[in-house]
Order: C-alpha cells, then structure tokens, then sequence
C-alpha cells in the first residue's frame, strides 16, 4: 500500500514540471513584452522632445522673420522650415529623418490676447502677430514589432508670438516737439490737456513698461549719473527747438523757471544743446516697481515727480526737425559704443510740419533744399531719420494731430505734414498717429498699427521693445 502511495506522489510531481515550465514561459513572455513597452516608450520619449524642439525652434524663428521689414507669408514660411525637423534643415536631429510639416502650416494668426496682454498689434504677415508651426513625424520601433506594433506617429504644436518676452537692452531716444503749438489744449477725450502734457503722460507710459533693471533683481541698486550699475533700458530726453545748456536743468528741477530757446543755427552754438536729460535708468527702483521714481531727473522733465513743473512748450523759433533727428542718432551711437548688445531707438512726435524761418536758422542756405536749408525742411528730416535707420537704429514716429497739408517749405515734390512722419519710420509697422487729436486729419492714419491715443501708442510700443515669446497652443 505504502509503495503504490509513493508511486502516486512521483507521478504527480513529475506531471508538475510541465506546469513550470509553461508558467515560466508565459512570465518570460510578460516579461520581455513590458521591457519592450519600456524601451520602446523611451525612444519614443526621446523623439518627442526632439521633435517638440524642433517645432519650436521654427515658430520662434518664424514670429521673429515676420516682425521684420517688408515680411511676406512666403519669406516667414521659408525661415519657419530652415529651422524645422524637416530633413535638411537646421533643427534635423540625427533620430527624426522624416520629419514633414503639416498640410496648412505655418498658419498666421491675429490674436487678441497677443495685443491686449503685449500690446502687439497684427501688423505681420496677412494680419498677423503669431504663428501656429505643426511637425509629424513617423518613428520606427524597435522591439514592439513583434507584438504587431511596428511604428508610432508623433505629432508636436507650437505657437509664437510676435513680441511679448523681456528682450535685450534697447538705448531709447525720444524726440519730442516743444514748440508753441504744443501749448495748445488737445480737446481729444484720449488727453483733454495741452498737447505737451498729453505727450509726457504717453511717454510715462513708456517709462513704466521699460525695464530698468534685470527682472531677477528685486532693486536696481545705487544710482550713479542717472543710471544703475545693471542697467537694461536706457532712456534720453531730446526736443526741439534747441536750449541753452545753462538753462536746460529748468526742464526738470522743479525750480519753476523757464529755459532759454536758442536758433536752430550752424555750425550749432557751443553752450547749446538739444538733450534735455543724459540716457538714464533711474526711472524706476526695479523692473516690477509699479510707480515712477521720483528721484529721477528724466522722470520729473516728464511730469512724473508730484509739486514738479516738467518740461516745458515755449516755442518762438519755429520748427525744424533735422538737426534734433541728427543729434538724438549721435548720442544713440556713443551709446551704443558703451553698450553695444543694446538695441537704438529713436520715438520722434511732432505734428509733422515745420516752418522755420532763415531769422531762426543762421548758416543755412536759403536755396538749396539740403540739410542745412530752409528749403525742404520736411523732406531733410525724412532722410535725417533714414540716415538714423541705415546706421541699425529702429525709428518710431508718431504722428499727433498731423494733418494731410502742412510743409510749405517743400515743393517738387510737394509733401504733407502727415507724410512726412509715415515717412521718417523705418517701417509701416512703426508709423503710429493720434489722428483723434485736435487738428488731426482723419485722412492721417496708420493701417499697421491702428491704435490711437498717445497713453495706447506708447502702451503698443513698449511691447514692441520686446521679443519672440512662446504662448500656449489654442491662445485665441
């Protein structure tokens, strides 16, 4: 009995082997599947953030080729693709060789919240101020085959505004007329005040958006000469008609007296100048500081300081534009010989006409039409401001209260006030006009940048002195 028991229990242990061994099997089996998934998934990780990298290499590349001169679908198009995946490009990676761009993309889109966040208008290609960039890609895997899977198809979006990140230093210049008209009152609801008090509220907008420091910073430091040790943006005050340089400190020093207006003449009088206040970065105590700087000699000349009378319209010898345009680009390039990673910038704002006459411009040749004459005044500022943007300085204008006559100074051709500031900025897209202004001509408009109201033209400005910003797909 004992012995058929012992039978029995060899049979059936030996009957379990063969149950082992398909349970090893079938765990060798689970096993290598899930290593495989592992792998697999892996790669896949790594081709997706190659191929997101790419994706958004090219939008950036393509929002920053469509805030340039003269950009066109075709030419951003073409920049969007030498910086995609797609092979023979620059952003390729060795992993992803068939990498393909999306029927339909690059799009180019209008976003409202791209211009009430930023400020940016849709001045772009088609009406644009960013761009949608989609990638596809079909991948190879390597141990998934054998489970049926044989490829993964991968797909990567990125949208790129035109401006909206903290860009690097700009050296700012802001021309301004302080002649006798801007004395007079602006009825416009943007302002209601005089027109030189409606002209330093935008450019205090201005100074409130600009950085005067490194955002990382939560002070800028000690001031010395106007600027601090780490300064970003930096701002000079110029205006025309020219002052006496003695006088000058009457802008801003709250001492209520005037300065005195001096011919604009040649060779240009020692002891006179144009510059109201140094290229400073005082404006505010840190790039979040919400408020001016009182302590800031440029941010009291533009009314900025509470009990401070700012800088002042007193006029008397006629306008001329030229010589302050010339002035305001030399002191832009010594500053850009200290500071050369920073960006120049001049803001001209002014009516657009000048009326100068021979009484207030000594030296000047009464026929010849070129700088300096009291022939062709407007026609000399349109290439004093040319000559300013050949030399790499980005040229504002802002037309206020222009109108669509004016420069009587100017004939064969004949030119307007309003054409006059189209024509001084480098681009359309940097061409602004309070046309809403008393005395503006609704005929005097700006179709890139359509806003008016000099608080919302320097608003629009400021993020235009920004650059390419990734925003979240599906901004609308």
């Amino acid at each position: 009995m004992m012995q058929n028991q012992k039978a029995l229990w060899r049979r059936a242990h030996k009957n379990e082997r063969g149950q082992v061994l398909i349970g090893l099997t079938l765990w060798l089996t689970i096993l290598f599947g899930v290593t495989a998934l592992v792998v697999d998934m892996g790669f896949i990780y790594v081709y997706q953030s190659e191929l997101d990298a790419s994706t958004q290499a090219a939008a950036l590349a393509g929002a920053y080729a469509m805030s340039q001169l003269n950009a066109t679908t075709d030419s951003t198009t073409a920049v969007v693709t030498s910086y995609s995946g797609v092979s023979g490009n620059k952003n390729n990676a060795l992993n992803l060789r068939t990498v393909a761009m999306m029927t339909g993309y690059p799009q180019f889109k209008c976003l409202s919240t791209v211009t009430s966040v930023f400020g940016v208008q849709c001045y772009g290609p088609s009406g644009s101020n960013a761009i949608v960039v989609k990638q596809h890609v079909v991948v190879p895997l390597f141990f998934m085959p054998l489970f049926g899977g044989k490829t993964a198809v991968l797909s990567s979006t990125a949208t790129a505004a035109m401006k909206g990140s903290q860009a690097a230093p700009y050296n700012v210049a802001i021309v301004l007329d302080s002649t006798q008209s801007m004395r007079n009152t602006d009825s416009d609801s943007n302002c209601h005040d005089t027109r030189m008090s409606c002209a330093l509220a935008g450019v205090r907008t201005l100074l409130g958006n600009l950085a005067p420091c490194s955002q990382t910073l939560s002070n800028c430091g000690s001031v010395t000469g106007g600027n601090v040790a780490n300064s970003v943006d930096r701002v000079s005050l110029f205006t025309f008609p020219p002052v006496a340089s003695d006088r000058v400190a009457n802008d801003y020093n709250c001492s209520g007296n005037s300065p005195n207006i001096v011919n604009y003449a040649w060779p240009f009088p020692g002891g006179s100048t144009y510059q109201i206040v140094n290229f400073s970065s005082d404006y505010r105590t840190s790039d979040t500081a919400a408020s001016l700087s009182s302590s800031s000699n440029l941010v009291a000349a533009v009314g900025g300081k509470g009990g401070c009378s700012p800088m002042q319209a007193i006029g008397g010898v006629g306008t001329y534009y030229a010589q302050a345009i010339y002035t305001a680009q030399a002191s832009l390039a010594a500053e850009k010989v200290l500071f050369p990673q920073a960006q120049n910038v001049m803001i001209i704002l002014g009516d657009g006409d000048m009326n100068a006459t021979g009484a207030h411009m000594p030296g000047a040749s009464p026929t010849s039409g070129t700088y300096p004459s009291v022939k062709q005044q407007c026609h000399q500022a349109i290439t004093a401001a040319q000559a300013a943007a050949a030399a790499g300085t980005r040229v504002y204008s802002i037309a206020y209260g222009a109108g669509t006559s004016g420069c009587a100074t100017d004939t064969a051709p004949t030119i307007t006030a309003c054409q006059t500031m189209q024509q001084m900025a480098s681009s359309s897209a940097y061409f602004f006009s309070d046309y809403t202004a008393t005395g503006g001509s609704t005929s005097c408009t700006s179709a890139a940048q359509p806003v008016t109201g000099l608080n919302q033209i320097f608003q629009v400005i400021s993020g235009d002195l920004s650059q390419v910003k990734l925003i979240p797909n599906g901004t609308t």
